[in-house]
């Protein structure tokens, strides 16, 4: 069974792209737990509770939305809870370190798992209509009989996503295991939370956009060569409107 054709994909309620259910989910959180949790600023309780209203207010958003539960929200709630959670208990740095690669790891699952549905994450990340002319793809793949040598390539393009956010979960271990040395409630260890969330920027998210970048190459230059249309014919054309 071939998820549902563009023209059925368009009559659906929107949900929210990748980057803005990272950003509200997971990022936007992260920040206020960790830059925002001393006594002096909203102090350990109330940072929890205003980093929790981000991801419950994209869920709940989206949930009017579509009808559907946003399972990036829920992911964005556990992890807050977690890291306010050991905060507040003044539990082993470890657990933070833990916590800091399960959630990309849990990602990469989800990704791997969708990716036959038409919630596929790659489909949200890469293969969607905001970057490539979806309707124009799927009827030239028909025309030349290479739909299902395509899901061969998407079913690639998921694998180097997924391998992206593995990565991530690497990299969001190690990071934390060396930053994170001070227990947990106390002023040093906010300002540690904070050094690993500037580091991360470059120490995870660089090497995950390169891999992330790797895989939209790969398969605009396999769409390409399955469509026999020229790039220009494939990518939306941002200058309109």
């Amino acid at each position: 069974m071939q998820d549902s054709t563009p023209k059925e994909q368009a009559g659906k309620p929107q949900q929210g792209g990748f980057f803005s259910n990272l950003m509200f989910n997971i990022v936007i959180p992260v920040f206020i737990l960790t830059k925002f949790s001393g006594e002096s600023a909203l102090g350990p309780a109330w940072s929890i509770v205003v980093a929790l209203a981000f991801p419950i207010a994209y869920g709940l958003w989206e949930m009017r939305i579509t009808g559907k539960v946003n399972g990036f929200s829920i992911l964005g709630v556990v992890s807050v809870l977690l890291t306010g959670g050991i905060s507040l208990l003044q539990l082993d740095p470890k657990y933070i370190a833990i916590k800091e690669a399960a959630i990309p790891g849990i990602i990469g699952l989800v990704v791997l798992i969708s990716q036959k549905s038409h919630r596929s994450v790659v489909k949200m990340l890469i293969f969607n209509d905001k970057i490539i002319q979806i309707e124009r793809v799927y009827s030239a793949l028909k025309d030349h009989g290479n739909e299902s040598e395509f899901e061969k390539k998407m079913t690639v393009v998921t694998y180097l996503v997924a391998s992206s956010f593995f990565l991530s979960s690497f990299l969001n271990y190690v990071l934390a295991k060396v930053v994170l040395k001070s227990p947990p409630g106390t002023t040093e260890f906010s300002a540690e939370l904070g050094q690993m969330t500037a580091l991360s920027y470059p120490v995870i998210v660089v090497p995950s956009m390169i891999v992330l970048v790797g895989a939209l190459w790969f398969l605009l230059s396999q769409l390409k060569k399955l469509t026999k249309l020229p790039l220009d014919d494939l990518m939306v054309d941002t200058g309109k409107k």
